[in-house]
């Protein structure tokens, strides 16, 4: 039997007992679990996550919550679909792609509000305009990040298997290829690693600068998702609208309180790969794109990234309008 927060302490007065005792100890037992996949890596991308578990934002509503890392070997559609996870951070293309594939995933907030992809060149490549691209080597990121890139490619009518289209340099998770030429072209996040390419010793004025987000062909980022078949359990609804209450408070604080937040975020990346000096500045770049955000999904801004994604050519990322792929019920719960 499962007894209310006012029969517990009425409980525990008539039968003597310490009320905040009793209640500390049955508050602590009623936390509900959850565990997150990140993207990618312990860094201020995530920081809202973090600083919600530091400031004991989740244990105001009542929540245990794992943070679990991601990195270049991990999925995290893949994650939850095994049952790793209860919840994931994922880009829309990737889970957009990979409910059309059978992994219903379902975005239940959206914190980042803006796009923070871009293609950065070396300016004595000659690249001035997207056209440009023709004939260049471009790295791009895979894993379920080149989805943009290859919508980009199809809508500018520029093939990306070579020849007088681009050659597509599978690239890995650094800035290796255009610091040693390698690519006339890389893909890089405004708040890493563009300025991992200037921290090498290539000032900005150097470089050229392609965001997505002006191309007119941005997506959107760094939603959270769920599995569709959880949301017809109200508990499950319920616990995802405390995660997500506590998670936009430790955005919101976040963007409040910037280098405290970097602090807290190196506080957690056991592996002491971070320094401060990247977190602070990846920090402040990121606070730019979650700015405006309450979590709530813009349908308009769901429809613009199904828009970008169906228009790739003879191979789109996805080949249909997605239908349930998104729901504000977790959200206005929230709220």
């Amino acid at each position: 039997m499962k007894l209310s927060k006012n029969s517990l302490l009425k409980l525990g007065a008539s039968l003597g007992m310490s009320v905040t005792l009793l209640a500390g100890a049955s508050f602590a037992q009623a936390k509900d679990k959850v565990t997150l996949q990140l993207k990618w890596v312990t860094q201020a991308q995530f920081a809202g996550y973090y600083v919600a578990q530091e400031q004991g934002f989740y244990d105001e509503v009542d929540l245990d919550v794992e943070i679990k890392p991601g990195g270049p070997d991990i999925a995290p559609p893949q994650v939850i679909a095994g049952g790793g996870a209860d919840v994931i951070v994922d880009w829309m293309p990737s889970a957009l792609a990979s409910r059309e594939k059978g992994v219903a995933l379902v975005n239940i907030a959206q914190p980042f509000k803006r796009s923070g992809m871009m293609l950065t060149c070396r300016k004595e490549t000659g690249i001035t305009k997207p056209e440009d691209f023709a004939g260049r080597t471009l790295g791009v990121w895979f894993f379920g990040n080149e989805y943009p890139f290859l919508s980009w490619m199809s809508q500018l009518g520029i093939s990306t298997e070579g020849g007088d289209g681009v050659t597509v340099l599978k690239q890995g998770f650094n800035v290796d290829p255009i610091l040693q030429k390698q690519a006339d072209c890389i893909s890089t996040m405004t708040y890493n690693e563009y300025w991992q390419v200037i921290d090498a010793g290539i000032p900005e004025e150097e470089l050229v600068v392609f965001k997505y987000e002006e191309q007119g062909v941005s997506t959107m980022e760094d939603g959270l998702y769920v599995l569709e078949e959880n949301l017809k359990d109200e508990a499950f609804v319920d616990k995802m609208a405390r995660f997500v209450q506590a998670s936009m408070k430790g955005w919101a604080w976040a963007r409040d309180n910037s280098d405290a937040a970097a602090d807290i975020v190196l506080e957690n990346d056991a592996t002491g790969a971070q320094t401060e000096k990247h977190q602070r500045r990846m920090m402040g770049e990121i606070n730019k794109l979650t700015e405006g955000s309450d979590g709530k999904l813009d349908p308009a801004d769901f429809d613009r990234t199904v828009a970008t994604l169906l228009s790739g050519g003879s191979d789109p990322v996805i080949t249909k309008e997605p239908e349930g792929a998104w729901t504000h019920a977790v959200i206005d719960k929230a709220q």
